[in-house]
């Protein structure tokens, strides 16, 4: 089964550099520091060896994982994405209606999520209440704090 995820040029691009250094940069170095921990000698008391070892397990299934992602990552084409309702790759503006406070936020794939740069994952309680809405309906989302309405102000690419 696969998990195909949509991503903005820009984050496809930043998977794939991330992927590209931890293969030609990362694993490179760790295999020369098994190397040097195996001239110390014994393996089985050997403290560095244990160590190089775990991180080069832990470094191969985040290289798995992301040529994974990447196998199964989507390009959005924005041509094809009706403008009047809030989805991926679209900037919202809402306002809080309990407190009145007005926020921008652009929803994007998980991968991408940064809350300070104001990227809301699509998968997060708030950027699913807001998939679909149009400008002027109230997004009513359950969050760990309890129940919040948002009213759409604005919708842009």
């Amino acid at each position: 089964m696969s998990n195909i995820s949509y991503y903005s040029p820009e984050g496809l691009q930043k998977l794939k550099e991330e992927l590209h250094d931890l293969i030609h940069v990362q694993r490179p170095a760790i295999s020369n520091q098994i190397a040097e921990a195996r001239d110390k000698g014994d393996l089985s008391e050997n403290a560095e060896y244990d160590a190089a070892k775990e991180a080069q397990g832990i470094l191969e299934m985040r290289i798995s994982k992301l040529e994974t992602t990447i196998a199964n990552a989507r390009l959005i084409d924005d041509s094809t994405i009706d403008k009047s309702r809030a989805f991926i790759l679209s900037k919202v503006k809402i306002r809080n209606r309990t407190n009145g406070t007005e926020t921008e936020y652009t929803l994007v794939a998980e991968s991408e999520a940064d809350l300070k740069a104001k990227k809301l994952s699509i998968d997060s309680p708030i950027g699913k209440g807001l998939l679909g809405k149009k400008i002027g309906e109230i997004a009513e989302i359950r969050t760990p704090g309890g129940l919040m309405q948002f009213e759409i102000l604005e919708i842009s690419r």
